[in-house]
């Protein structure tokens, strides 16, 4: 018999902003009971910087060089300029095996991370990446070790015990993730506001998109923490609130039905809405903004002045919204409130 808990405010999809990009990527989820917008935030965010793994040159040996403290003849930089560069070359993987990486190239100017011949399972990133430069037409032999980690190891950390005269050891950024930041800002639910709602900025180097890092990370987080589930034989359902819900419902009945002839639009907007009989935020939620696009008299300007007015009451075009809300039910548009062409004043 499973023992029953309180309900718990959790939320339902996640929300990425319209300006990301596959690195760097803002993403929202309320609501969250209080505290917990903090408690998931800092988790998320440590086990991101921590956590996630990627590829990076563990050492290098340079045809030319015995050691770190030396030069290569025909190569404008020195050995230790040539480890930095290779450090900064970002590997995208599919494959956790060790593996080598060869430059095998004859060159007179810059040699780049493009340059380099990647086994299956390894694509450079950032293929612009100089690696070297050459002062005249030469002839450039590397081999590269290329490992898959998490964090950071400093070179010292990639001496082997066989280690060959020539290998020079490498420090190692495996990290993705770049930068992760957290905000927790009030939420509302019904009539209260006391919830959380978690806005989460993820930045990466190219070798993880953001969707990646945040999927990886929070299974990595629900990983460890099934241990803690497992202490006896016990399970544990958690109730749905029906009161809470009810009131929800009322409220969010109330909004939908909100005439839109109360939310404070221009004149334009307005009687565009009107010629179409959409009467209530909730016929006009209902809408996508390739529909309100079509309709005379309404462009771009009148589309953005829509979409603000709309998240002011948490609310956005193309909602599926339960019909059984409304107290009307939406009804199509005559034929003269559409154009064929778009308005040209807006």
């Amino acid at each position: 018999m499973p023992i029953r808990l309180g309900h718990f405010e959790k939320p339902s999809k996640l929300k990425k902003s319209d300006n990301s990009t596959d690195n760097s990527a803002t993403y929202e989820a309320e609501p969250f009971e209080t505290g917990y917008g903090h408690t998931i935030g800092n988790c998320l965010r440590r086990v991101l910087l921590s956590s996630l793994e990627g590829a990076a040159i563990t050492s290098v040996k340079i045809e030319g060089a015995d050691h770190e403290f030396t030069t290569v003849s025909g190569i404008v930089e020195d050995v230790t300029d040539i480890v930095l560069n290779l450090k900064k070359i970002k590997f995208r993987h599919t494959s956790r095996e060790t593996q080598e990486v060869r430059l095998s190239v004859t060159a007179d100017g810059p040699i780049t991370a493009g340059d380099l011949e990647l086994p299956p399972g390894l694509k450079v990133v950032n293929k612009k990446q100089i690696i070297c430069t050459t002062d005249k037409k030469q002839k450039v032999d590397m081999v590269m070790v290329v490992q898959v980690g998490r964090g950071f190891l400093p070179g010292d950390a990639n001496k082997k015990p066989d280690q060959v005269i020539g290998v020079i050891p490498i420090d190692s950024i495996f990290s993705p993730v770049i930068r992760v930041r957290y905000e927790v800002e009030a939420a509302r639910v019904g009539q209260r506001t006391d919830y959380d709602k978690l806005v989460l900025e993820i930045c990466t180097d190219g070798r993880m998109t953001t969707d990646e890092a945040l999927k990886q990370g929070s299974e990595i987080l629900a990983h460890h923490l099934d241990v803690f589930t497992d202490i006896n034989d016990e399970t544990f359902e958690f109730e749905k609130d029906s009161k809470v819900k009810d009131e929800d419902r009322e409220a969010l009945r109330k909004l939908l039905n909100t005439s839109v002839n109360e939310i404070e639009l221009s004149v334009r907007a307005a009687n565009c809405l009107n010629n179409a009989n959409i009467t209530t935020l909730g016929h006009l939620a209902m809408k996508s903004e390739s529909e309100m696009l079509k309709y005379r008299n309404f462009g771009k300007k009148s589309l953005t002045e829509i979409k603000d007015k709309l998240k002011e009451y948490e609310l956005s075009l193309g909602e599926k919204i339960d019909v059984t809300l409304l107290d009307t039910p939406p009804t199509a548009a005559p034929p003269d409130a559409f154009e064929d062409a778009p308005f040209e004043g807006e």
